[in-house]
């Protein structure tokens, strides 16, 4: 193993939740009036969380959030949270053969009730013990900033340069680069479109695996 931690971002690294969620988003903008492409979606709004998020769609929209969309948004949540989520191919098992004494943990812009539901729903509910932390929950400045990576290690008790981490989004791969780790762009899920690599690789990512083989080898396990 050529590192000492490893951090795993959620949406779109470990489950296919990325494409699915902006499908929703890019409908409710259409039905409002404002003609939105689930790649559009993607574009804008993937890997933001929080008043980021809520900002970057009342730009969309021009002002203030129509009142419908808490409502909305909350009936698809709670939809997905109760069904689950299919995997991104490979994840679970990739995440199941790590050495049990490996550090590791999610790093991600969803809350922990998202993550942890979406773990059990893959088998995986004890598979990073307490180190599941939210850019929106456990730090002021989420993605893009660093600061949830650096939160991560730290509390893995690993230097963040000693940290390999998984990222999918151009979000999340600007604060990881930032953060010193080693990041590992990973083009797997379904809504990583021809050209995704190279949006990754133009941000610094230090390589970019298009599976969970080549993240094995990356690691040299």
């Amino acid at each position: 193993m050529k590192f000492d931690a490893l951090l795993f971002d959620f949406d779109g690294v470990l489950i296919e939740s990325e494409y699915l969620g902006n499908r929703h988003i890019a409908d409710f903008l259409t039905a409002s009036g404002i003609p939105t492409t689930t790649e559009e979606a993607m574009a804008n709004f993937m890997g933001y969380s929080g008043r980021d998020f809520i900002t970057r769609l009342e730009d969309r929209f021009g002002g203030p959030l129509p009142p419908e969309w808490d409502e909305a948004r909350r009936i698809e949540n709670d939809r997905v949270l109760a069904e689950g989520i299919d995997e991104v191919a490979g994840a679970v098992a990739f995440v199941r053969s790590l050495p049990a004494d490996l550090p590791k943990a999610v790093v991600s812009s969803s809350s922990t009730r998202w993550i942890r539901t979406h773990l059990a729903h893959l088998g995986l509910a004890d598979a990073f013990g307490g180190h599941v932390y939210s850019g929106a929950e456990h730090v002021t400045r989420g993605k893009p900033a660093p600061d949830l990576y650096l939160y991560g290690a730290a509390r893995l008790g690993v230097p963040i340069e000693r940290c390999a981490i998984l990222e999918d989004s151009p979000v999340g791969a600007t604060g990881a680069v930032a953060s010193g780790g080693y990041v590992i762009g990973l083009c797997a899920g379904r809504h990583c479109a021809i050209g995704h690599d190279a949006t990754l690789r133009a941000i610094g990512v230090d390589t970019i695996a298009h599976d969970f083989e080549y993240v094995r080898r990356e690691l040299g396990l």
